[in-house]
């Protein structure tokens, strides 16, 4: 498939960069349609500045929230109401989850950070059974399908950037304030892999540059 031509990337970048949404929480609301009513506790591996804590919040009475960095760590602290049944934690993704099960686990836009399998195995032990793990995650675009669901997205993000702004520039959002790191496994190798670690797990690619994983411990 033919490239954008450079100076219409450039100019949507430019765009984007006046408009910006977060695309990660485009997904939040998506993440609790797969979840019970209620459930004791949750986990946020990647938690940012807490947005999706707070949401599993509602339906939760406790949830714990894991990041590696502890600047925008401090912002989910200060940006969340003290009552809120959450704890934020400075901790590695892999060695730092607390101990103990949780009948959720969510990981969004973080597992591409970490060793993939490894990551998966380390969920699914800290998962109790009936539980439910979410993941919402980036791939490196490969096939002439990934390249066309790109092509897809890209004015469908403009737009949606022009709509959530109404039309003005402004800053971005401090969930976009995190630090990032650019895909490097393919959805397929994503599947493969995913597939041996979660037998049964759901995958599908999505719009704006994700996909998601979706498993239910038995």
């Amino acid at each position: 498939m033919t490239p954008l031509p450079h100076r219409v990337l450039r100019a949507l970048d430019e765009f984007n960069a006046a408009h910006p949404w977060d695309h990660n929480a485009h997904y939040h609301r998506w993440i609790l349609r797969q979840l019970p009513q209620r459930f004791d506790t949750a986990l946020d591996v990647g938690s940012g500045s807490g947005d999706l804590v707070r949401l599993l919040a509602t339906r939760a009475n406790k949830v714990q929230g894991i990041d590696s960095d502890p600047v925008i760590t401090a912002r989910a602290q200060r940006l969340t109401p003290p009552a809120t049944p959450v704890t934020f934690t400075v901790a590695d993704a892999l060695t730092g989850i607390p101990a103990g099960s949780h009948d959720v686990i969510t990981c969004v836009a973080t597992i591409h950070h970490l060793p993939f399998t490894e990551a998966l195995t380390v969920f699914r032990r800290h998962l109790a059974p009936g539980g439910t793990l979410v993941v919402v995650g980036l791939s490196r675009a490969q096939t002439a399908g990934d390249h066309l669901l790109g092509a897809a997205a890209s004015p469908l993000n403009a737009a949606t950037g022009w709509l959530k702004n109404k039309g003005r520039r402004a800053p971005r959002p401090v969930s976009m304030t995190a630090r990032t790191r650019p895909a490097d496994m393919s959805f397929s190798d994503i599947v493969s892999e995913a597939h041996d670690a979660l037998p049964g797990a759901r995958l599908r690619r999505r719009l704006f540059w994700r996909y998601t994983l979706v498993w239910h411990r038995h």
